[in-house]
């Protein structure tokens, strides 16, 4: 007997071979086995409790740095939504957000708190838990430059409270991303007094310089590769000849070719094709290796 016709009870919803390709930006990907949408943090916790331990699980946004694999996602995957998505100012120029927060969603609650300092928010896709675990940022400010403290739960159904010294925060990448996985719940950040509408000002510009400098109206996921230490990899991509060169249905934007994208029918396996295709020709022209910022997770089709 399947694991799937054993699962727990639960207040939200639980889909079995649920398509995951309408949970990302990218629109492709294959199947979860399990797809669970908490309906608060204590479903999530009774679920992960009852659950047998040998079943995979990991938590998601919504998709927006996320490949997801055309063979589709081996256990049960776990959307945040309604119950993670509040937004609450706590007082001396702190701000809490649950992790199913859009990260423009809390630059704008922060304006409008008088809370500066998280503006460069509206500028990342993406939601508050991916931002926290992988240390997201633009335009010179990062996660690790305003969060305070992080709550998660881990495979147990357990809850605990990380500093952002515990979280060990280098460039997109902190502690949460090594050892046992974890589910961020919310987190706590810290940034300065400012009069609203100077802050509300600077985040204008923030979007207007994203609208006109990146393809944020087609299916992407955002910056595909990490900046290599001296080298910016759109530099890097765009050197080595792959600005707007098609490859199956996907092709790396020609307005920044840092963007991976699909143009319309592309496949999970043509994007990553595309992908290592393009680092393993910079590797060869140029001696630096580009490393995937995107998350890749899944089996291939």
């Amino acid at each position: 007997m399947s694991w799937k016709t054993q699962l727990p009870a639960v207040r939200g919803k639980l889909l079995i071979d649920e398509a995951l390709a309408p949970f990302t930006w990218f629109r492709v990907g294959g199947p979860a086995d399990v797809v669970f949408l908490p309906a608060d943090e204590q479903d999530l916790s009774d679920f992960l409790k009852a659950l047998d331990p040998s079943v995979p699980v990991m938590a998601i946004g919504v998709g927006s740095n996320l490949l997801v694999r055309d063979g589709g996602v081996e256990g049960v995957v776990i959307r945040l939504g309604k119950g993670f998505n509040g937004v609450e100012p706590l007082g001396d120029n702190r701000i809490k957000a649950g992790s199913a927060v859009p990260d423009a969603i809390l630059a704008r609650k922060a304006a409008e708190a008088g809370i500066a300092g998280l503006e460069f928010y509206v500028g990342v896709p993406g939601t508050i838990g991916g931002a926290v675990i992988m240390n997201a940022g633009c335009y010179g400010a990062e996660t690790v430059n305003v969060v305070k403290s992080v709550r998660v739960m881990d495979r147990a159904g357990a809850v605990r409270e990380l500093s952002v010294e515990d979280l060990h925060y280098t460039y997109r990448h902190s502690a949460l991303q090594d050892g046992e996985p974890v589910i961020v719940l919310d987190a706590i950040f810290e940034g300065t007094p400012d009069a609203p509408e100077a802050i509300k000002a600077r985040m204008a510009e923030i979007t207007t310089r994203r609208e006109t400098t990146q393809p944020i109206r087609e299916k992407t996921g955002g910056s595909t590769f990490k900046n290599p230490p001296g080298h910016s990899s759109w530099k890097l991509v765009d050197e080595a000849g792959w600005r707007g060169k098609p490859f199956g249905g996907a092709m790396f934007s020609p307005l920044h070719c840092n963007f991976l994208i699909n143009t319309g029918e592309a496949t999970a396996a043509d994007l990553e094709g595309l992908g290592e295709a393009v680092r393993a020709d910079v590797l060869a022209k140029t001696g630096v290796q580009l490393d995937w910022e995107i998350k890749r997770i899944g089996r291939a089709g």
